[in-house]
Parts: structure tokens; C-alpha cells; sequence
């Protein structure tokens, strides 16, 4: 008994015609037909009734093929099980993140995936959100950590919100508005900024945010590293709009203020293209990333 004939067998239960099951199956009828005798002369018994205007099943037949399913399922499952290992054994997984990440730590999720995973290649590319929403699309990543922009979320890419983290504003120790605990964003309309650079989402709120109040943030230096930016901050350079755990984590000294009318937020998400087939070991770290960060700083910790 081979599958190949039990395929075979179904299929003519599911068809009831020699010529409809054969080419489901993409084989000659005669090739099929041969198959089924070949299978009842092994058994002893008839399996189907034969006549000129139908084709049915005997006893006999009913009964294997109701075996024949669960057989060929078992197999079938058995394979997809098998395929899976070996996609886990092999393979490549390519992450994009975006230059600050605040409370989403990418570093302990690649930790853990290769731990589990050691033979599965793993690359990292640092961009800007929009630049990482591009090469999603293009299939240069299999996923991202970005934050939302409006031309993002149009395009294509599923996306799933981790963290929102409020925005702050970042000050020089000696600045005159630096003993404030919250500052309106219309008290830096004379300010220069530090920001970051076209495409990040920071820069785009900065912007957002400051229009609102009416003015045009005047933008003296530019960088996409966050500590480069507190350092040029707390050198006097300018003032700086960023995440506060960016904002209060040691580094340079700077003063720290909630901002306030608007206040402001970023969110990080994980983004993948919505329409693409991703091997195992993809799944496997979103996955992980789900597991990792959606939960917040709890789940965080439970793997440190």
C-alpha cells in the first residue's frame, strides 16, 4: 500500500469520476486506474464499483478511505513539522532599526533569538523609519522597528504598536528655562534645535509640534545619534525635543522638561509587508518581538 494510492483512492471519493480525479491529482487517467486495481489486487478486495455511467465506492472502499484521510493528514502535518525544523536550522533574518529605540532593547532580542537559534544568519540595519518602511517593501528587510508615519501606514505593511513613549525637552543646565519641571512648546519658538534628520519621525513631530503653535522650529545642527545630540545640548548648542528615556538615561548632563500644549508621544512598532510569505525563522523572531516588547518593561525584565 503506497500513498500515492491512497491519494489516489480519495480523490476518486471526492470526484467520483476516474477522469475529474486524475486530474486533480495531474496524472493519466489510465495511470490512475491502474493504481487503484493494482491497490485492490494487494488487498484482496474490491474498492470501488465500476459501471458505465458512475463510479462508487464499496464498503470496503468507504471504510480505507476514511483511514486513507487521517493517514495522508498525518503525513502531510508530519511534513509541514519537518520543513519547519529545517527552516529553523537554515536561513537568514534581516532586522531594520531606527536609530533610537528608547524602551525597545533590539540588541536582547537578537541575544535571545540566536541563543536559540545559533545557525540562522542575523543582520541589522540602522535607518530612518521612512527609509525602513522603503526597504520593507523592497524586501531588503524582513522586519522593522519603526514609529508610524502618515505616508507609512498607507503602504502595504503590517504593523503592530509595542511602546508610546512621551516626548521631552532637552535643555542645557545654564539655560534659562532649565529650573522648569514642564515647558509650552510655543515658550521655544526663539530656540535653535538640535533634530534629527529628514525622514525620522522625531524630527517630523518636532516640526508638527511647533506648527501648531505657529512658528517654524529654526534648525541649527543635525544628527540621528542621541547621545550626540544631548552632548551638543549640554555644550549650549541648541535645544532638542526626544524620548525621555533617552532623555534621563546617563550620558551628558542636560536638563530635563515635560512638554506640555501639545504634548507629544512616539509610538515604536513592529512592521513587516503585509503580503509576503515569510520562511520560519522570520515568524520565529516576530514572534519573539511580540513576546519580548508588546508586553512593556515586565516582560522586558523577565529576560534580562
Amino acid at each position: 500500500m503506497e500513498l500515492r494510492q491512497l491519494r489516489y483512492l480519495t480523490a476518486l471519493a471526492d470526484e467520483l469520476s476516474f477522469t475529474r480525479a486524475a486530474a486533480r491529482e495531474h496524472v493519466a487517467q489510465p495511470a490512475l486506474s491502474q493504481q487503484i486495481r493494482r491497490l485492490e489486487d494487494e488487498l484482496g478486495i474490491a474498492l470501488v464499483e465500476r459501471t458505465t455511467r458512475r463510479v462508487t465506492l464499496t464498503h470496503a472502499g468507504a471504510l480505507l478511505v476514511a483511514r486513507a484521510r487521517r493517514i495522508l493528514a498525518e503525513v502531510s502535518a508530519a511534513d509541514a513539522e519537518l520543513q519547519a525544523v529545517k527552516g529553523m536550522e537554515i536561513g537568514h533574518v534581516s532586522v531594520g532599526s531606527m536609530h533610537t529605540m528608547g524602551p525597545v532593547d533590539v540588541s536582547l532580542a537578537l541575544a535571545i533569538f540566536h541563543r536559540r537559534h545559533p545557525a540562522i544568519e542575523l543582520t541589522v540595519r540602522e535607518q530612518s523609519s521612512q527609509e525602513l518602511a522603503d526597504m520593507l517593501r523592497d524586501d531588503e528587510l524582513d522586519l522593522a522597528f519603526l514609529s508610524v508615519t502618515e505616508r507609512i501606514s498607507s503602504h502595504g505593511l503590517g504593523l503592530e504598536q509595542l511602546v508610546s513613549e512621551e516626548l521631552v525637552v532637552v535643555l542645557p543646565r545654564d539655560h534659562r528655562l532649565a529650573g522648569r519641571r514642564r515647558l509650552r512648546m510655543r515658550e521655544l519658538e526663539h530656540e535653535e534645535f538640535i533634530s534629527f534628520r529628514e525622514g525620522a519621525r522625531l524630527r517630523e513631530l518636532l516640526l508638527t509640534g511647533a506648527r501648531e503653535c505657529g512658528f517654524q522650529p529654526r534648525i541649527k545642527l543635525e544628527s540621528n545619534e542621541t547621545e550626540r545630540i544631548r552632548r551638543l545640548v549640554s555644550r549650549g548648542m541648541g535645544v532638542a525635543i526626544l524620548p525621555r528615556s533617552d532623555a534621563e538615561r546617563p550620558g551628558a548632563e542636560v536638563a530635563v522638561a515635560a512638554l506640555t500644549e501639545p504634548s507629544l508621544s512616539r509610538e515604536i512598532s513592529l512592521a513587516w509587508r503585509r503580503d509576503r510569505r515569510h520562511p520560519p525563522a522570520v515568524l520565529e523572531f516576530l514572534g519573539l518581538a511580540r513576546e519580548l516588547f508588546a508586553g512593556g518593561a515586565r516582560a522586558v525584565r523577565a529576560y534580562s
